[in-house]
């Protein structure tokens, strides 16, 4: 592992002008100061500097955004504008995420620190593709008529929900965005969307292309400020129909506690600890690159990480030298420099928690092939981390860790591995690695995941339902299920 030494220059000027000016909550189709007049700091991982202040929403503010929402709804001309209007928004949006494409994915790594060149490939264009695809569905959301006895004629309406609270997470801010809001509009519901206080940069030029593009007012409200103000708000308020909440299973537990004073529906992406299990039979250099890449994508902080590797035992030590040999091979810095393969963790607290989990397994027994410890003294960069002699009750190999840390551990019996695999109160995803058609697919059935990988890993299509079995969630994110989390079906019955 090599930690680039930082590149001076000077950033390209869309940043140096957008870092500058104001950062100010986006409510009812205007940028307005916070309430409080409160701002608070946004940091650049790679050095730990500030890159802006951003105006800090709170209650005050979270109200005056579903006030706006709930106008734009019931009587503003969103819900009532034909659904092929709707779906030329949302597409014309997705032009100018592509029209600036440059722009956001530099925003992208200058907030959350990861490579440039992942955000250029990965995050904008799949943000791009998801709106798009949610774009078509909103004329396509059907009711159905429904033949019953007697005189009557009975049918279904599919309705929106209403106005859908939206906290979204700091691993994935863009991307993540575009999951939310892209089947809500499609559905005809408003917004209130909250994005990380980590992480608010992108969302709010979201908000200024937008209003560019011609939403309606306050049909999309975007209310920086931190969860236990802003986001605790927006899942207790009385006026919210919906909350959709992406992040940690335990801020999950208590979004759903507050929803019920409305009994508002939830949607929840949550933790994992994902396994990803590596036959004796599996072409065994694929199993190491997709490994490696299943734990060290996005420097880790993925909730699909393949945190738990469990491996053939006749394989074993071939496969975790080789995904330590691809760890040590990476080169760490900032997500600006060109050579870099893997970023700065996102803040000093994410710093922390994973640094603590690496000192935790080794203090119980855990050995590092790589890595085992920070990566130098300025930045919040961590060395990308293989830990061997791993025991089932270790806090590695039960909590999320959410960093480049893997866990392996050698397994004997080919038909005892799911109920290690499944020995987690996750289920978000897993892979299997092996060339065997029949075990893959009997593999694949029997782990508890919502998303099963076989010889890939982090494959991800707007096709595709994603969502988490067990305390990995609640709902499905992207496909037709999405649609599903923000409408209401209504049974009308006629008599003749």
């Amino acid at each position: 592992m090599a930690l680039l030494e930082p590149q001076v220059s000077a950033l390209p000027a869309f940043a140096q002008k957008f870092l500058s000016r104001d950062k100010q909550l986006f409510i009812d189709g205007e940028f307005v100061d916070a309430v409080s007049g409160k701002t608070f700091p946004v940091f650049n991982p790679a050095t730990g500097e500030i890159l802006a202040k951003v105006a800090e929403g709170d209650a005050a503010d979270i109200d005056l955004a579903v006030k706006a929402a709930r106008r734009a709804f019931e009587s503003g001309p969103w819900r009532s504008m034909a659904p092929a209007e709707r779906a030329r928004l949302i597409y014309k949006l997705a032009d100018k995420f592509e029209e600036r494409l440059e722009d956001l994915a530099l925003l992208e790594s200058l907030d959350n620190g990861k490579p440039l060149a992942v955000a250029r490939v990965a995050d904008v264009p799949m943000s791009i593709e998801n709106l798009r695809y949610m774009a078509g569905w909103a004329t396509k959301i059907v009711g159905s008529s429904i033949p019953i006895p007697g005189e009557f004629h009975a049918y279904t309406r599919r309705e929106p929900i209403g106005v859908a609270g939206q906290i979204i997470p700091w691993n994935f801010p863009l991307l993540m965005l575009a999951w939310k809001i892209g089947p809500a509009l499609a559905a005809g519901c408003t917004i209130v969307l909250k994005p990380a206080e980590q992480t608010p940069l992108s969302a709010l030029l979201v908000a200024e292309l937008a209003a560019e593009v011609g939403f309606p007012k306050g049909v999309i409200n975007i209310v920086p400020g931190y969860g236990e103000t802003a986001g605790a708000r927006i899942a207790a308020h009385p006026d919210v129909d919906k909350v959709a909440f992406t992040g940690s299973t335990e801020v999950g537990k208590i979004i759903v506690r507050a929803a019920t004073g409305n009994l508002k529906k939830v949607t929840l992406e949550l933790g994992g600890k994902s396994p990803n299990v590596i036959f004796a039979d599996a072409n065994i250099q694929e199993a190491i690159a997709g490994a490696a890449f299943g734990i060290f994508f996005n420097m880790g902080q993925c909730c699909t990480a393949g945190s738990r590797l469990f491996v053939e035992r006749s394989v074993f030590d071939e496969v975790t030298q080789g995904v330590a040999a691809a760890a040590k091979a990476m080169n760490v810095g900032s997500g600006l420099d060109a050579r870099t393969d893997i970023g700065p963790l996102v803040s000093d607290e994410q710093l922390d928690r994973v640094t603590g989990y690496i000192q935790s397994g080794i203090s119980e027994g855990a050995r590092a092939l790589s890595g085992g410890v920070r990566a130098g003294d300025k930045g919040y960069f961590v060395e990308p981390t293989v830990l061997v002699d791993t025991k089932p009750d270790m806090k590695i190999m039960r909590e999320e860790i959410f960093g480049p840390v893997v866990a392996a551990t050698p397994f004997d019996d080919p038909n005892e591995i799911l109920a290690a695999a499944n020995d987690t109160v996750f289920g978000l995803a897993a892979g299997v690695w092996t060339k065997d058609v029949s075990k893959a697919h009997k593999v694949a059935a029997g782990l508890r995941a919502g998303t099963v990988w076989v010889n890939c890993y982090n494959v991800f299509d707007p096709a595709l339902p994603f969502g988490g079995f067990k305390q990995s969630g609640w709902g499905r994110e992207m496909s037709s299920n999405a649609i599903d989390c923000y409408t209401e079906t209504k049974s009308v019955v006629v008599k003749l």
